[in-house]
C-alpha cells in the first residue's frame, strides 16, 4: 500500500491544508515533536495559514529520538489528525510542518541554523516538565541535570533545552538579529517566566552580559494547553488505513475538544492562532491554575487508582462506579480551591471534563498519565491541597491521590504484577523505600524526598494523617476495596 506523500493521495472528505504549503515560508522552530505537538499546536498553526497565511510554518525537533523525524520525512511532513470522540471520529490531513529535524541524531547543525535564522521569529516548546532542567529549590538551572550538566560542559555542541536556546540567542544577538519570542506549551505553573528563569540562570553561568541582554529583549508568554491525547493505539495504522486509503505512519489519534489560551506578547509577530480557536489575553494564570487542578490533578489521581486497579484505560475508569464518583468527588474539591474565573463556570466545566474521561473512543491509558509522578503532583495535588487546608476544606481527595501515588511508588499491583514508575526520581525513590515495611515508614520516606511536598503538609497534620490511613488500608486489603469504600 502506498504511502501518504502528497496531497493527491487523500481522498474526498478528508480535510487537507486549504492553503499553498510551498507559499509559505517557515517563521517557528518547535522544540520537542512528539503527538501533543501535532495535535496542538500543528494544528492550531494549520488553521492560522487557512486563515491569513503567512510566513508561519514549522520547523519541528526532536531532541532525543529520530523515530518521529523519520514517520514525517518521507510524508513531506504530512500527517493526520484522527479526532475521537463520543459521537464518532473525524479525520484531518496537517501540512503546517515544513521539516522535521532529528537533533541527537545528525541534525543537530541544522537546528542550530533554524534557531539562528531571522525568519525564525517564535520557538515553541513542549518537553514535558522534565525536560526542563529546573531545581526545584531555586527554579533555576539544575546543574546535575544531565542535559544541564552535558550543555555546561559543552557549550558549543548542547543537547538540552536551556544550552540550545541560549546558544540561539547568542549567535543572534552577536548577528545583530532580534531575539524570538519562546512560547512554552507544557503543563507547568507560570510555564514563561519558569522558562524565563530557567534561560536566565543558564546565559549567567557563561556570559552575564547575554543573560542581561535577554532579560530585556525576549519575550516569554505564559500558555495554558489542554488537549487529551494518547500515545498511538495498535489500532491506529488499520484506521488511517481504512480512512485514507493508504499508509501513515506519522498519523496521531486524539479527542475532539481542543484549547489554548495565551499571553499575548510577541514582539515580532505570530500567526493567527485565533482562528482555529486559540484565546489571547494578558494574563494566563487562571486558565492555568483551573486546567492543572482539575484536569490534570484529576488526571494523575485515577491514573494511579485505576492502574493499581487493573483498569488499562481513562474511560475504563470511568465504568467503575467507585471510581467515577472519586473522580467527580476530586474535580468538585479541585474547584473549591480556586477564585471565580469570568467566563467560566466551574461546575459546568467538571462535568464536561468528567464526559471528556468517558469518551469510548479514545483510548488513553492510565500508565502513560502516572509517569513522572514527582514532576506533576507539586501543581497537581500538592499546592491545591495546601490552599484546602489553609480554607478549612475537606482535603480528603487530595489524601486519597497522594497515598495512591505511595501505592504506586511500590512498583507492584495487588496480582503481584509490576511495573516500572517511569519517574525522573525512581532510584531515589526505590533508595528510600526499601527499608519501609509499613504504611508509616512509606510516607515518612516519601514525604521525605527533598523539594517535593510543601511544608505545610509534609509535617504531622491531617493530610498527613488521612495519607498514612488510606495506604495503610490499601496495603492491609486491596487497592480494588478501598476504591469501593472511597467511592
Amino acid at each position: 500500500m502506498t504511502r501518504l506523500s502528497s496531497l493527491q493521495d487523500v481522498p474526498g472528505g478528508v480535510a487537507t491544508p486549504a492553503y499553498d504549503r510551498d507559499a509559505h515560508g517557515t517563521g517557528i522552530v518547535h522544540l520537542g515533536l512528539g503527538a501533543f505537538h501535532k495535535a496542538h499546536q500543528a494544528v492550531y498553526t494549520d488553521d492560522a495559514l487557512k486563515a491569513e497565511g503567512g510566513d508561519w510554518r514549522i520547523v519541528a525537533v526532536s531532541l532525543r529520538s529520530a523515530g518521529a523525524v523519520e514517520e514525517l520525512r518521507p510524508q513531506n511532513g504530512m500527517f493526520t489528525v484522527i479526532s475521537a470522540g463520543a459521537e464518532g471520529t473525524s479525520a484531518r490531513v496537517i501540512g503546517s510542518i515544513a521539516t522535521a529535524l532529528a537533533h541527537a541524531h545528525g541534525d543537530d547543525a541544522a537546528v542550530r541554523a533554524a534557531l539562528a535564522d531571522p525568519a525564525t521569529r517564535i520557538v515553541t516548546i513542549t518537553v514535558t516538565e522534565k525536560g526542563y532542567g529546573i531545581d526545584r529549590a531555586t527554579g533555576g538551572a539544575d546543574p546535575s541535570h544531565p542535559a544541564i550538566a552535558h550543555d555546561l560542559d559543552h557549550p558549543d555542541a548542547p543537547t538540552g533545552l536551556a544550552g540550545l536556546l541560549v546558544q540561539a540567542l547568542a549567535a543572534r544577538r552577536a548577528a545583530g538579529t532580534p531575539p524570538f519570542t519562546v512560547l512554552s506549551c507544557d503543563n507547568l505553573p507560570g510555564n514563561g517566566e519558569l522558562t524565563r528563569g530557567l534561560i536566565l540562570d543558564f546565559a549567567n553561568r557563561t556570559d552575564p552580559d547575554l543573560r542581561d541582554w535577554i532579560a530585556s529583549e525576549v519575550a516569554f508568554p505564559s500558555s495554558m494547553v489542554d488537549r487529551i491525547t494518547p500515545a498511538p493505539g495498535d489500532d491506529l495504522s488499520g484506521k488511517v488505513r481504512e480512512i485514507l486509503g493508504c499508509e501513515d505512519y506519522a498519523a496521531i489519534e486524539t479527542e475532539t475538544f481542543s484549547q489554548w489560551v495565551i499571553e499575548d506578547r510577541f514582539p515580532t509577530g505570530r500567526p493567527a492562532w485565533e482562528a482555529g480557536g486559540a484565546l489571547f489575553v494578558e494574563d494566563v494564570a487562571p486558565y492555568e491554575k483551573m486546567k492543572l487542578r482539575m484536569l490534570n490533578g484529576t488526571h494523575s489521581m485515577l491514573a494511579y487508582a485505576g492502574f493499581l486497579s487493573g483498569k488499562r484505560h481513562v474511560r475504563d475508569v470511568m465504568q467503575d462506579p467507585a471510581l467515577a464518583a472519586l473522580v467527580r468527588r476530586h474535580l468538585r474539591a479541585a474547584a473549591r480551591t480556586l477564585d471565580p474565573l469570568e467566563g467560566i463556570d466551574l461546575g459546568a466545566y467538571a462535568e464536561d471534563l468528567a464526559r471528556r474521561f468517558e469518551n469510548p473512543n479514545l483510548a488513553h491509558e492510565t500508565y502513560q498519565i502516572a509517569m513522572d509522578g514527582t514532576e506533576k503532583l507539586p501543581q497537581r495535588i500538592f499546592a491545591p491541597a495546601v490552599d484546602a487546608l489553609s480554607a478549612g476544606h475537606d482535603i480528603r481527595p487530595f489524601s486519597f491521590a497522594t497515598a495512591a501515588w505511595m501505592r504506586y511508588c511500590l512498583g507492584h499491583r495487588d496480582d503481584g504484577s509490576t511495573h516500572t514508575l517511569r519517574d525522573p526520581r525512581e532510584d531515589e525513590i526505590a533508595a528510600r523505600i526499601a527499608g519501609a515495611n509499613d504504611a508509616d515508614a512509606i510516607v515518612v520516606a516519601l514525604f521525605g524526598l527533598p523539594n517535593l511536598v510543601p511544608d505545610a503538609l509534609r509535617q504531622e497534620g491531617p493530610l498527613r494523617k488521612e495519607v498514612t490511613e488510606v495506604l495503610r488500608e490499601m496495603l492491609s486489603t486491596s487497592v480494588a476495596k478501598v476504591l469501593a469504600q472511597e467511592g
